[in-house]
């Protein structure tokens, strides 16, 4: 089963018709696709009505990844004691409850930094981490190259089996040290994710310029490299029972356009779009 999405459900304005309230969109957004991704967890750990009010927004057979929140995967700039550590990671899986619960959360992404490379330490780190969230279902999702490069792909693939993290495939950039491979594989027979990043090079190391957030997702994908893509994922469904995959490229608003596509690729059926709003000056 492949099933298709985007990272977080507000700006994708070819889904909504003009004058869709914020606080409808994802209800809307639930008849395009059946899964999202929860960005904003990455900022804040939320309180549990939020995901509860979500839960009842959409129906049964939808799902959630949520993103790890920051300060559990090295990106704050706070330093943790190990008492404020245990209650980050307990009031992140406090928060995520209702989704658990409802048996709409699909996965924890825990998406490690660029600077996160592949030593003894950060090997130690992801068994912390697996083993503070307990049975949550965990994907993994690297941003160093060194954790793929030479003989260490194959035993990252290992490692990855053994601990049971879901894998959290990238297409993105080639850029070192601070990107991934497509490794197109599964480790875990349940699940693994696709993450579709764009392929926007130059936007990809602009960190230091204003409108870096702009520029770094800003990417359309061909027929030819969503073609490609069908065909792998085709491979990987008969590693896993699912597939997941979340479009992140939306600087542009490409996301959603390149998600339908690939469904359309893939045979699957499309929901409608609304009417355009007619232009006069076109």
């Amino acid at each position: 089963m492949i099933t298709i999405g985007l990272a977080g459900w507000g700006d994708h304005e070819l889904l909504y018709a003009p004058g869709t309230r914020p606080q409808d969109k994802l209800k809307v957004y639930s008849r395009y696709f059946r899964t999202v991704e929860v960005d904003s967890s990455y900022y804040a750990i939320h309180k549990p009505e939020l995901f509860e009010r979500w839960a009842e927004q959409v129906d049964d057979g939808f799902s959630f990844v949520v993103k790890a929140y920051q300060g559990m995967t090295g990106q704050s700039n706070k330093l943790y004691s190990d008492d404020e550590t245990a209650d980050m990671y307990q009031g992140f899986k406090a928060s995520i409850q209702p989704l658990v619960k409802a048996g709409k959360c699909r996965a924890v992404l825990f998406q490690y930094p660029p600077w996160f490379d592949c030593t003894r330490e950060n090997v130690r780190k992801l068994r912390v981490d697996k083993a503070r969230m307990g049975d949550l279902p965990l994907a993994l999702e690297f941003r160093h190259q060194s954790w793929f490069s030479g003989e260490m792909r194959d035993k990252t693939l290992a490692f990855m089996r053994q601990e049971g993290w879901l894998h959290s495939v990238c297409d993105e950039p080639q850029v070192e040290p601070g990107s991934v491979p497509i490794v197109a594989v599964s480790t875990h027979e349940e699940e693994i994710i696709v993450r579709f990043h764009g392929r926007n090079a130059a936007g990809w190391v602009s960190n230091g310029a204003p409108n870096w957030r702009e520029v770094r997702y800003l990417y359309r994908y061909s027929d030819a490299e969503l073609l490609g893509w069908r065909d792998r994922l085709l491979a990987l469904e008969r590693e896993s029972k699912r597939v997941t995959v979340i479009f992140n490229n939306n600087s542009g608003g490409d996301a959603a356009d390149n998600a339908r596509r690939l469904s359309e690729l893939l045979g699957q059926p499309l929901y409608p779009l609304p009417p355009k709003q007619i232009d006069l000056f076109e």
